[in-house]
């Protein structure tokens, strides 16, 4: 499969830096371009005040920062990717991707962990340099820490130096990653919760060498024990050395969490979420479901982009966000004059673009905007790209399909590629396919293109079949 690069210039007014001045420490985190409710600007403010509990902010801030900066199946290979920050309103979320897309990171400062101005609202790029890191490293608890996120006040306008300028390869699977994760994580739970003093006694026993197959991990008592069996409640645990980031916390952690999906047929190797309480504070980290495949290749999303009305009903949503912390699906819904489901699914194609993430903790979607083109969801999923080319094509017929489109026709459809032809059996709304692709991943990778071109092909006759007043009422509700 071929990786897309375009290269992402980060254009900064001056490097971060921690500064020492009469009044003490500031910790100065300079932004990049980025969205705000203004629109684009060079370089937003988003707050100015202090943090709360600044020796376990700097050790968090570190820990993004080393998600960023690290490939996990190609060590010898580091990556070097700034970190996105969102403001909410009530919170800062700082984001990264690790540069395998392997490892989704966010460190959210909560309203309890800063005391200053308000907090803004927007996303931006934020420098992160070798000597910030270093002085970060070396930030204690005894004196107060100002932290600056943004240039100062006047700075935009009176600055004359020299700027700051970094260009990134950035792959469009670092895009995908994005979008790939708020789906995943939509359909975690919580599994386990446990204090401090076992989060430490467990993350430090971990094994520090890659497992050759992918461990889980179950409560035991008052803590948690690694097992080599998929048991009902277990935590999926694909390469525990993933977590290293989180080390740098525990001494300021007051809990750790995990999520993860059901434990499905087979025990096959999962995604999770490892989640550090920390003062005023979360960091989060969501690993894929083998460290040498990266998120970007899941195929959550692909369900949503297939449905024809997804598109427009994104561009009717992503008017009525405005970087909410806690995206409201029924409020949206009723608001748009859409269904939950549409919603959702129009959720999920304005993931594609990074304009949604998804908060495990608070089981709810945020809204972001990451400084990329949108416009580029067939090039991302070439898989969906295939399977509209073989509904064009006409490769897609029914061999004695019973029922209707309601909740998904039950049969089996032929669909011809190439002298080949696929059986693609539909039952009770779920598809499987005869491809090589389906025998190798049973749908834990997203539908095959043969199975999403039959969706299609559903989805367009149900479509046909309910088109009048349902839709256009929907539309009315939303004007």
């Amino acid at each position: 499969m071929t990786t897309t690069t375009a290269v992402q210039t980060y254009t900064y007014l001056r490097p971060s830096a921690v500064r020492h001045g009469a009044g003490g420490a500031e910790l100065a985190l300079e932004t990049s371009g980025g969205a705000t409710p203004a629109g684009t600007s060079d370089h937003p403010r988003f707050f100015a005040g202090f943090l709360t509990a600044p020796e376990a902010a700097a050790a968090a801030l570190l820990s993004v920062a080393d998600v960023a900066a690290t490939r996990y199946n190609q060590r010898l290979f580091p990556a070097s990717l700034d970190p996105v920050v969102t403001g909410n309103g009530d919170r800062l979320r700082f984001e990264s991707f690790s540069g395998c897309c392997g490892v989704y990171a966010r460190l959210d400062v909560l309203g309890a962990g800063l005391d200053g101005d308000e907090i803004g609202h927007g996303t931006t790029n934020v420098d992160v340099n070798t000597p910030l890191r270093d002085a970060l490293a070396r930030v204690g608890s005894a004196d107060p820490l100002h932290l600056r996120v943004g240039p100062e006040v006047l700075e935009v306008t009176t600055f004359d130096g020299p700027v700051v300028e970094k260009k990134v390869p950035l792959p469009d699977r670092w895009l995908r990653g994005f979008a790939e994760t708020q789906v995943i994580a939509a359909a975690f739970d919580p599994r386990a919760e446990v204090s401090a003093a076992e989060a430490v006694r467990f993350l430090r026993a971990l094994p520090r060498a890659r497992a050759g197959s992918a461990l889980w991990v179950v409560p035991a008592g008052r803590g948690l024990r690694l097992t080599s069996r998929a048991v009902p409640g277990a935590v999926c645990l694909p390469g525990p050395d993933r977590l290293a980031a989180l080390l740098r916390v525990l001494r300021h952690a007051s809990g750790l969490r995990l999520y993860g999906p059901p434990v499905g047929a087979g025990g096959a190797p999962a995604a999770s979420a490892w989640e550090v309480l920390l003062p005023g504070m979360r960091l989060t980290l969501t690993l894929s479901p083998d460290p040498a495949r990266g998120f970007s290749g899941e195929g959550a999303v692909l369900d949503a982009l297939a449905t024809e009305e997804a598109a427009g009903d994104a561009e009717l949503v992503s008017v009525l966000l405005a970087w909410e912390p806690r995206v409201d699906v029924d409020e949206l819904a009723r608001r748009s004059g859409l269904t939950p489901q549409r919603v959702r699914a129009a959720l999920t194609v304005l993931g594609t673009a990074g304009r949604i993430g998804y908060d495990t903790a608070e089981a709810a979607h945020f809204h972001r905007e990451l400084p990329f083109d949108g416009d580029r969801v067939e090039r991302h999923n070439p898989r969906l790209r295939a399977a509209r080319a073989l509904v064009a094509a006409g490769a897609v017929r029914p061999e004695g399909v019973e029922g209707t489109e309601g909740g998904g026709a039950d049969g089996t459809f032929a669909v011809a590629v190439d002298g080949h032809t696929h059986r693609v059996r539909s039952a009770d709304g779920e598809l499987s396919c005869t491809c090589r692709w389906w025998a190798e991943y049973r749908g834990g990778r997203g539908p095959c293109s043969h199975a999403l071109a039959v969706r299609i092909v559903l989805r367009g006759a149900g479509a046909s079949a309910g088109h009048g007043a349902g839709a256009e009422g929907a539309r009315a509700g939303a004007r």
